[in-house]
């Protein structure tokens, strides 16, 4: 008597390992994480309403804190990412030109119009996503307008015609509070209550633990064909100031800093920051950095790494004084000189500056 048949355990997939970045895929509003908590958060919450158009977007943050970026962000990680995105900066616009530009107008509609009219570009961005920047700037008068055509969803050219109907994902940002504006007479608290979905409020970059790994990933991106990286003392340093122009801020001094740095050199001392970055972490309390007021300087080791030594002749100098410290620099720097036989490039890397950095302080 045959033995009854067992069925086959079936196979099962092995599990996948669990990471804490699960949650997030990869697509633009992944990437602008990177790794502070409080901006991780507020990617989040704006993750949960990303394919969810009826409710509108409010970005709150200071100048610079990328506002601008997440609205791209959002667009490009949403089920409208191949339909238009259309940007207005509120601020940017002459008040006698704004409604012109947001509403679109018929041929002859006020003097100088084109003969061919304009669609406007709430118009422009249909399908897509419209973005307001600046919204707390734009003139009482146009919030009414604009109020309406959220309302109907339908928009009307300035001269006459029908209404055309629109459908767009609305995403609005200032730097002003707008509920201070409302209470100020400024904005319209009807308008206010219409925009004010979802408010992502951006941090500021002094209060973002992430400033080493946004540095790095801007320097990738201004030169992703050298490995650069920022002197150790100097990126402690950046962590101190304030930023007040915040990311923005960061992005430009980068972008300068990797402009200024010599070919072949791939450790971004603080001589290679703009002056206003510089003066701002000459000023903070805290470790020195690699400028030509400091009592040390940066060396290279063997095995390319740099390290910070204090020069025993500058240590001996009694007091801060500018003209005794030039002249030590000056000397340390013709001793390396002297040591590499006269080789620019080669005392500049043992140095760890940059050869305009040497040639200036030679003296």
């Amino acid at each position: 008597m045959r033995a009854p048949l067992r069925p086959r355990p079936r196979a099962t997939a092995p599990a996948a390992p669990a990471t804490d970045t699960a949650w997030r895929p990869l697509d633009a509003l992944a990437a602008l994480d990177t790794g502070d908590a409080a901006f991780r958060a507020t990617l989040q919450r704006a993750r949960r309403v990303l394919d969810k158009p009826a409710i509108p977007l409010l970005l709150h943050g200071e100048t610079g804190t990328g506002k601008d970026v997440l609205a791209r962000a959002l667009h490009a990680s949403s089920t409208r990412r191949s339909q238009p995105f259309v940007a207005v900066n509120c601020a940017a616009l002459p008040e006698t030109l704004i409604e012109a530009e947001l509403f679109g107008y018929r041929p002859g509609a006020f003097t100088g119009a084109s003969r061919q009219g304009a669609p406007g570009r709430i118009r422009e961005a249909h399908g897509g996503t419209l973005f307001l920047d600046e919204i707390g700037d734009m003139p009482l008068a146009m919030q009414a307008r604009l109020l309406r055509v959220l309302e109907a969803r339908e928009v009307t050219p300035l001269g006459g015609g029908a209404a055309v109907a629109v459908d767009f994902r609305l995403i609005c940002a200032s730097h002003r509070r707008l509920a201070d504006e409302v209470a100020a007479g400024r904005f319209r608290e009807d308008l206010f209550y219409r925009l004010n979905g979802l408010t992502l409020t951006l941090p500021p970059l002094r209060e973002r633990s992430d400033l080493p790994a946004l540095v790095t990933k801007l320097l990738q991106a201004e030169a992703p064909e050298r490995a650069l990286r920022v002197d150790d003392a100097v990126m402690a340093a950046l962590q101190r100031l304030r930023w007040p122009g915040n990311v923005r801020q960061l992005a430009n001094a980068v972008r300068t800093a990797v402009a200024l740095l010599d070919e072949g050199v791939d450790v971004v001392t603080a001589e290679e920051w703009p002056e206003e970055v510089r003066a701002a972490m000459e000023a903070v309390p805290g470790e020195g950095v690699v400028t030509a007021g400091d009592r040390g300087h940066a060396v290279r080791a063997a095995d390319g790494s740099s390290r910070r030594v204090a020069s025993a002749a500058v240590a001996a100098v009694d007091g801060d004084a500018p003209e005794d410290l030039r002249a030590l620099t000056a000397a340390r720097i013709r001793e390396v000189l002297a040591a590499t036989g006269g080789n620019v490039s080669e005392a500049a890397r043992r140095l760890g500056i940059s050869r305009n950095t040497l040639y200036r302080r030679a003296g």
